[in-house]
This record gives structure tokens, C-alpha cells and sequence, in this order.
């Protein structure tokens, strides 16, 4: 990831703004493009908390993290995910800001497909290709092994270790994302759907539950008010983006 946002930086001043017109695009030379805004309301505004809440899910990696860590303490992983989290958040500001800023108003979901349209065969932006391919490929089995755990606690309980059932749970989940690799035609819709239902209640809706369930704190103490606001706060985004990603659907492009 902090290549491909050093590739973005770096790119900045490879392609001009306005945008050149070449055949696939039929774009204005409008010099009004290059201004950035602060804020921008539209239906695409209901991908971006769900995007930005699907970015920071890193749940299922605390426990290995934790396991790894050379005399594991709830305090040093607590200073590992404060400081992982930020670094991500880092990069991950640094890479939209500078996105936005070489594509401006035609910034698409797909970063790396936008610079393909104007940087065709560019070898920065092909090898930074590659590095996320082969990071996505060594992440799946990270996510994979808590994803088919839940699905066997869901479907055996607590049953003996069985081989048939631990290769049909790898089946099924394998064959679902690679349906949704083929079929879905933007991952924004995936990030938008999923990060708007389990993300912002995972970030959100259950810890704010959770600690108004097992505190005996007045409701009217800090604590509790924040997490009533964490509560109100995740139900209202996940319900809103929700509804305007199917609205967005149903209405088509």
C-alpha cells in the first residue's frame, strides 16, 4: 500500500488537467475541472462512510497479531493497532487526496483503472498492479480462516473436526467471492453494501451495545452518552447509505 500511494503522489504531475481528450473519453477542456471542492453531496456520497468504515475492519487480524506479539499484553496490543490504524489512516489520506487531486471530478471508484486510460502500459502503475494482486492473494487466507470458522460454528457447533465439512465451507466461500469477482461490475457496490450493513455496526452499533450492555454507569455519565451517540450514529449511516445505495441501484446509471 505504500507504494501504490507513493505511485499516486508521483503521478500528480504526469497527467495535466484538464484531462486530454483521447478516444474513449469525450471530456470538456474546462479549466473549472481543476478546482477542487471541499465537499461534494451526491448519491455517490453514500459509498463513502461505508468505504472509509470497511477500510479500518481489521478485527479479524488482532487475534493472530496478538498471538505473534513476544510477551502479548492487553496493553502492547493496544499500542499496535493504535499505531497501525494511524499509519493506514496516513496512507490511505494521502492516496484519496492525491487521487482526487489528478482526476478531480472524473476521479472513479477504481483508482488504478483510471490511470490505466491515461497512462497506458506504464510501468510504475502496472508493477503497482502486481504488488496489490500478490497483497490480495496473501491477505484471503488471513480473512478466510475467521470467515470459515463462523460459518462451521454456525452450521456444526461445537461437532469433532470433520474433513467434509471443512472443504465445503472452503467451497462455498471461495465460490462466492470469485462470483462476486466476475459479476459484480464495480467493487464500489461491494465496499458500499458491506460497509454500510456489518462495517459501521462493527465499528459503530456493537460497541456501543456492548458497553451499555455490561456497564453500570448512569445513561447520563459520559461514557454512556458516547456510546449511545456511537449506537445512533451507526444505525442512522448504515440505514441511509443502505437505502441510497439501492435507490442508486434501482434507478440505474
Amino acid at each position: 500500500m505504500l507504494f501504490f500511494t507513493v505511485v499516486v503522489v508521483v503521478k500528480k504531475w504526469s497527467i495535466p488537467c484538464p484531462l486530454p481528450i483521447n478516444s474513449t473519453l469525450s471530456l470538456s477542456l474546462n479549466t473549472s475541472e481543476c478546482t477542487a471542492q471541499l465537499f461534494v453531496i451526491s448519491s455517490k456520497s453514500a459509498y463513502a462512510v461505508p468505504t472509509m468504515a470497511f477500510s479500518f475492519l481489521c478485527h479479524t487480524a488482532v487475534l493472530p497479531i496478538y498471538c505473534e506479539l513476544h510477551r502479548p499484553t492487553k496493553r502492547r496490543m493496544q499500542r499496535v493497532t493504535n499505531v497501525s490504524i494511524f499509519l493506514s489512516f496516513v496512507v490511505y489520506l494521502i492516496s484519496a487526496l492525491f487521487g482526487y487531486l489528478t482526476f478531480y471530478s472524473h476521479v472513479g471508484s477504481e483508482l488504478l483503472l483510471a490511470y490505466n486510460t491515461y497512462l497506458p502500459l506504464d510501468i510504475l502503475v502496472m508493477s503497482v498492479r502486481l504488488a496489490i494482486l500478490l497483497a490480495v492473494l496473501l491477505t484471503v487466507p488471513l480473512i478466510h480462516f475467521p470467515a470459515r470458522k463462523a460459518v462451521l460454528m454456525l452450521c456444526r457447533g461445537e461437532r469433532e473436526f470433520s474433513w467434509l465439512s471443512h472443504t465445503l465451507s472452503c467451497f462455498f466461500i471461495l465460490t462466492l467471492v470469485l462470483l462476486l469477482a466476475i459479476f459484480v461490475p464495480d467493487i464500489k457496490n461491494v465496499f458500499g453494501v458491506v460497509g454500510s450493513t456489518t462495517s459501521t455496526c462493527l465499528l459503530f452499533v456493537y460497541p456501543g451495545m456492548f458497553f451499555l450492555r455490561i456497564s453500570s454507569e448512569p445513561i447520563r455519565s459520559f461514557n454512556s452518552v458516547g456510546a449511545v451517540f456511537l449506537l445512533v450514529i451507526g444505525l442512522v449511516v448504515g440505514v441511509l447509505s443502505l437505502s441510497v445505495i439501492i435507490v442508486s441501484w434501482v434507478q440505474g446509471p
